[in-house]
């Protein structure tokens, strides 16, 4: 299980932009904030699939559950839309 984190969402901001701007290299920006370089380019990589709602959420892992209904979901709207077509067409 992932430990909680102690940095805000604010921090982790802070420190992404200053790696995306130049400003410093994410070991740099990693020292200066107290966190390996590691957890710089994984704030990176969350910022840059997510934005700030990424870094704000932190870990949390979908259950299989989540992901199940999540797919049932995308079938049963792909099915409502083929319906849809279908009975326009009609």
């Amino acid at each position: 299980m992932p430990r909680a984190s102690k940095s805000s969402p604010e921090k982790k901001i802070q420190v992404v932009l200053s790696v995306l701007r130049g400003e410093a290299t994410a070991a740099e920006a990693g020292r200066k904030a107290g966190v390996s370089e590691q957890t710089v380019h994984n704030w990176k990589r969350v910022f840059l699939e997510s934005g700030r709602d990424g870094l704000a959420q932190g870990h949390k892992r979908r259950s299989s559950r989540e992901l199940e209904l999540e797919a049932e979901n995308e079938e049963l709207k792909a099915a409502l839309g083929e319906a849809h077509v279908q009975l326009r067409v009609w």
